[in-house]
This record gives C-alpha cells, sequence and structure tokens, in this order.
C-alpha cells in the first residue's frame, strides 16, 4: 500500500470515528427533534438574515438539495424564506419564534455534549486533545481553501483589494492611497494582459493575488491574505499560482515591489526564490524589489546547449 492510501486509509477512519463520536448519524441529533443536516442549518442561521447562495456555498450544497433542506425546515415552521431584498434573483432565511427556540435548544445541548466529553478526560489528556483539534481544524481549513480565477470587477475581487488597501494604509507611516501607486486593476488584469486569482475558503473570498504581462516579463501585484486565514499556506499558493500563469503565458521573468513595512511579504519572497534588485519602477510606496527567474534548469540547460550549439556553428 501508497504512503498516500495508507493516510487516506488512516483519514477515512478518523472520519467514521468523530462522526460516530459525535452523533451525527443519528436522525434525531443530540436527542432533539431534527436530523445533523437539518440542525447544522438552524444553527448556521442562528438569530441572523442569511442569503441562501452563502449557505449553499458555506456547505458546498448543489441547489437542489439546499431547496429541499430549506424547504423542509419552512414546512416544519422553524425557518421563512423570503426575497433577498438587496438581489431579486436571490432568497433569504430567517429563523421564526419556533425556530430560535429549537436554535436556543440545540446550542445548549450542543455546549452539554462537549462538556460530557472533555469532562471525561483529565487536564492532561483535555489539553492533548483541544491542541489536536486545533492542528485538525487548521490543516482541513487549509485543504478546503480554493484558488481560481475571478474578473477583476467581481464582488470578490473588489472586497479583496478593498481589504488590502485598508491594510496596507494602516501598516503604512506614509498612509496608502491606490492611485498614487502602480496601477493594476480593469483590462490590466484581464487576459491578454494578466488575470486575478481570489484564495476561497467555504464560500468566503480569503485572498488575491494578480500578475501583470509585459513582454515576457510579468509583475505580480495585490498579493493578500486575511489576517484570520494567515497561517494555512494560502499566500505562497497564490505565489506559486501566479507564476505558473505568468510562465504558461510566455513570461520568464517575474518582478514586484513592496514595502518594509510588510515584512510577512517581503520573508515570503526571500523563501520563495526572489532576489532584490535595483528601483525597476517609480511606485512611491516601495521599498523593496524583487525579481525570479521563471525559467526551469531543464530550459536553461537546454538554452545553454543551444547557445553552444549556435557559437560552434559560427565558429
Amino acid at each position: 500500500m501508497s504512503d498516500l492510501s495508507k493516510d487516506t486509509a488512516t483519514l477515512r477512519s478518523f472520519n467514521m470515528g468523530i462522526t460516530e463520536q459525535l452523533g451525527v448519524l443519528h436522525d434525531r441529533y443530540l436527542d432533539l427533534p431534527r436530523p445533523y443536516s437539518q440542525a447544522r442549518i438552524l444553527w448556521e442561521v442562528g438569530h441572523d438574515t442569511v442569503r441562501v447562495r452563502d449557505l449553499r456555498a458555506r456547505f458546498d450544497l448543489d441547489s437542489g438539495y439546499a431547496s429541499r433542506l430549506l424547504g423542509a425546515l419552512a414546512d416544519a415552521g422553524v425557518l421563512r424564506i423570503e426575497p433577498d431584498p438587496d438581489d431579486g434573483r436571490g432568497r433569504v432565511v430567517t429563523l421564526t419564534t419556533a425556530g430560535r427556540a429549537e436554535c436556543d435548544a440545540l446550542e445548549k445541548a450542543s455546549q452539554d455534549r462537549a462538556e460530557r466529553i472533555l469532562g471525561a478526560l483529565p487536564d492532561r489528556q483535555r489539553g492533548e486533545l483541544l491542541g489536536a483539534m486545533g492542528t485538525v481544524t487548521r490543516l482541513l481549513d487549509a485543504a478546503a481553501v480554493g484558488i481560481a480565477v475571478a474578473d477583476p470587477d467581481s464582488e470578490a475581487v473588489r472586497l479583496c483589494f478593498g481589504r488590502y488597501f485598508a491594510e496596507v494604509d494602516e501598516r503604512l507611516d506614509v498612509g496608502f492611497d491606490p492611485s498614487a501607486s502602480t496601477p493594476a486593476d480593469g483590462d490590466d488584469l484581464r487576459p491578454p494582459n494578466g488575470t486575478v486569482l481570489i484564495a476561497d475558503l467555504r464560500g468566503t473570498a480569503v485572498g488575491c493575488g494578480a500578475v501583470k504581462l509585459h513582454d515576457g516579463v510579468a509583475e505580480i501585484k495585490r498579493m493578500w491574505v486575511s489576517p484570520d486565514a494567515r497561517g494555512l499556506g494560502i499566500a505562497r499558493r497564490l505565489l506559486d499560482a501566479l507564476e505558473a500563469y505568468a510562465a504558461d503565458h510566455g513570461a520568464r521573468l517575474v518582478r514586484l515591489d513592496t514595502n518594509a513595512a510588510l515584512n510577512e511579504a517581503v520573508a515570503l519572497y526571500e523563501r520563495s526564490g526572489y532576489r532584490r534588485i535595483p528601483a525597476y519602477n517609480d511606485n512611491a510606496y516601495a521599498t523593496h524589489w524583487f525579481e525570479k527567474d521563471l525559467m526551469s534548469w531543464f530550459e536553461k540547460d537546454l538554452m545553454s546547449r543551444f547557445e553552444k550549439d549556435r557559437a560552434s556553428a559560427a565558429d
């Protein structure tokens, strides 16, 4: 059996054990009237108004199953489905009075179950369990992150760019005015000129990065990861994906600029094989400029052989 097969067998065994321990296989989750799938939706909605499309994205539900699940809860009188006042094509859900009471009962039963599990363990084992759960949660979040191309004018890109601008403005002593920096938006970030990538975690945009293409030289722009998603390796994955996109579209060199105050970014680029170079632009906010050769060792070897053969033929 390969290492991957052994690892997947271990993960599957863990999944079966944890679902049994938490009682999610019963049709009355936590001895309440509903199976886990319905109870989880009630808890997610809670005392708020939630868009159906956000619920679908959060749990990766297809539209048919989501409609049946929400319809069953609406028929039971615990959930109300209404048109989205901000989107005529969408719908929102809220809990009824009966639904809020059931959600509160679910919260209490869940708390009681957690206390029973933790209370059965001595302090040392409890700490060990909580530490292991933190690690598992972090790594499962990392595995759940997806990276995809997005339109520069999409809601996700506007959100991420806006949060990127706000963070840079806060961290730079001189503040930050996007209009005074090197432009990177609109058609600059659409093929054939470039692209924007968005990192998504269960329906929420948690990171972004962009690349502009210039005659064999690419420029990385707008690298940002949400503070609550840092430590999952998202920035490195975004950078790798942007480099791969640049290489696939003919770039053999990639450049970027950053500011010394963004120390995490500086460290990422240095770990990723970028070397510092003199300023290649007049970005007033940049203090460091970096460059990386995208040619692989194999490509460099072929190029070297080609140049030697051409030189020999010329002689």
